[in-house]
């Protein structure tokens, strides 16, 4: 038989993807090295050159999966031909991640994980947030918006939304959720200088 050799990258990926389907159909705790050796049809010696442990190829697999999900964003982005208002409620009400995600999702957010979980947020919102400048910017370029700051202010909006609402990091109470949901339309509103009622959207659920 003649022995297949892949390029390390590619060799690389084809773990990470074996893995993540392993993850999403057994679950995490319940998928072993040996399980995606055995899918990728690798040796041992093979899968710890590249990942020393499984945790340290959960972490490769989460930073796939946002390499995905930001993707996707950009795409969303791009195929949308509405104002700057229409962008920023397609951004936010497009930001779910996908069920296929949650297994994952779930290992982070347990005892322990927080310094992934907060990893995972840092490069998620570093990827997202010139997305959001771009919205920001076109709304000051169309007078929805006033500020110096696109960037920044996008930033911003995603570090503190997502600290203030993500029980991985914290186990906030349902009355802090709730508190903080009722007020994000306002504050929003007042960093970027937009038209009162503009974010209401964000709290159209609660309301309900």
């Amino acid at each position: 038989m003649v022995r297949t050799v892949k390029k390390p990258e590619e060799r690389r990926q084809e773990i990470i993807l074996a893995a993540a389907e392993l993850f999403r159909s057994k679950g995490y705790e319940k998928t072993t090295m040996q399980n995606v050796m055995d899918a990728v049809g690798i040796a041992k010696g093979t899968i710890y050159h590249y990942f020393k442990s499984k945790e340290d190829l959960l972490e490769a697999v989460i930073e796939q999966s946002v390499v995905e999900y930001l993707a996707g964003m950009q795409t969303t982005l791009d195929e949308s031909s509405g104002n700057a208002l229409d962008k920023m409620r397609l951004l936010i009400t497009s930001g779910q991640v996908a069920d296929e995600q949650e297994e994952i999702l779930e290992h982070l957010h347990r005892p322990g994980n927080a310094g992934m979980q907060t990893r995972q947020l840092a490069v998620t919102i570093s990827g997202l947030a010139p997305l959001y400048a771009k919205v920001i910017q076109q709304g000051c370029d169309e007078g929805v918006f006033q500020t110096e700051y696109p960037l920044e202010s996008g930033e911003l909006l995603l570090t503190g939304i997502q600290f203030l609402t993500d029980l991985g990091i914290h186990p906030w109470s349902q009355e802090e959720l709730i508190r903080r949901a009722m007020a994000f339309p306002a504050l929003i509103e007042a960093q970027l200088r937009a038209p009162k009622g503009s974010f209401n959207f964000l709290i159209e659920n609660l309301t309900n």
